[in-house]
């Protein structure tokens, strides 16, 4: 049931292209299912894990301007009147680099950081942000700083035998966000099932058990860093080659916070909780804009988020999946009852 209710979602999503004319919408379908990508990888540290990183932004914001450089090109000064000179190359070839090098960051920031828990954590990840966000805004010759880096080009898709595809159209573009989302969620299902998940989880529900049956704790949670930041990393390359203008402004904290929302909202541990979250708090705001004013949006957003955490305090999905399996199983309860009561109704 659970593969066909998957199956249903995503042909209802590859549809919504067909039917939706407004541009408007389709746009902020795409913004939101980039950040359905960021809030995915985050799903896997904070609810695979329990490790709460408050500076993963800092991953997007690494994707995002290593695949905008790497399209786009630079020359920077080095040391001893040498310049550095990086002619352009294909975007898809920065979409993969952003992956890479994120991912390569992930492993320096939690070989560093894992050594530690707690407060601990969260403060070295949101340092790590900041301090990215500062060399963005600083090193003025490689990134513009405050001026951004502009006409970033749209990601082309080599064709074997012909040239390559541009994705300018939204449309396009919407197709390109909804397959590396679902290639990042069938990758997280497939690590969270296997034997890899089961050490993560494992460390979660009890570190000191989960070290005496041999799991490397320091290995285990740098390699979920890894694979997260990676993951983020391919969102803020799509998110760079789709909106073209990418400055500082990037790596807010807001940006976190907003990821960190969908996935407590949707459900921290299960796959489509992020997924189910994001798609509420990054739609919710295009919903109010017409109706509300600004002040009165960030009211009821924060409303929202409230009222779906008093009702269902362990997040959507996972709130509603446990309701749905009490009420089958009490229907299956009492099923012997009614067939015990028809048996008495019958003699009598």
């Amino acid at each position: 049931m659970r593969i066909a209710l998957t199956i249903l979602a995503v042909a209802a999503l590859a549809s919504v292209p067909l039917w939706l004319r407004d541009p408007y919408l389709l746009n902020a379908l795409i913004t939101t299912g980039i950040f359905v990508i960021g809030a995915m990888s985050l799903n896997l540290l904070l609810g695979f894990t329990g490790q709460l990183s408050l500076g993963h932004i800092a991953f997007f914001g690494i994707g995002a301007y290593v695949s905008a450089l790497t399209s786009l090109g630079f020359d920077i000064g080095l040391p001893g009147d040498l310049r550095l000179v990086h002619t352009p190359w294909p975007p898809i070839v920065g979409f993969v680099l952003a992956i890479l090098i994120a991912g390569l960051c992930g492993y320096f920031v939690g070989l560093l950081s894992f050594r530690v828990r707690g407060a601990y954590f969260v403060i070295v990840t949101i340092s790590f942000a900041e301090v990215v966000r500062l060399v963005a805004l600083n090193w003025v010759e490689l990134t513009q700083g405050p001026l951004a880096l502009t006409n970033i080009p749209s990601i082309a898709l080599p064709l074997p035998g012909l040239s390559e595809l541009t994705l300018r159209t939204k449309m396009q573009n919407y197709y390109l966000v909804l397959v590396v989302a679902l290639i990042a969620y069938l990758l997280i299902a497939r690590l969270v099932h296997s034997h890899f998940g089961r050490a993560m989880r494992g460390l979660m529900e009890n570190e000191t058990l989960a070290v005496s049956v041999g799991i490397d704790v320091t290995k285990t949670l740098t390699l979920a860093a890894v694979i997260s930041a990676a993951i983020a990393g391919a969102a803020g390359s799509l998110y760079a080659h789709y909106i073209r203008i990418i400055d500082p402004e990037v790596f807010a904290f807001i940006n976190t916070v907003t990821m960190v929302i969908m996935v407590i909202s949707g459900g921290k541990g299960s796959l489509a909780g992020p997924v189910v979250g994001g798609l509420i708090f990054g739609l919710l705001p295009v919903a109010l804009r017409p109706i509300m004013a600004p002040e009165a949006q960030w009211i009821a957003y924060g409303g929202v988020l409230i009222a779906i955490l008093f009702v269902l305090p362990r997040g959507i999905v996972p709130s509603l999946a446990q309701r749905f399996r009490r009420r089958r199983s009490g229907t299956t309860a009492l099923a012997p009852v009614a067939l015990a009561e028809t048996a008495v109704k019958e003699r009598a």
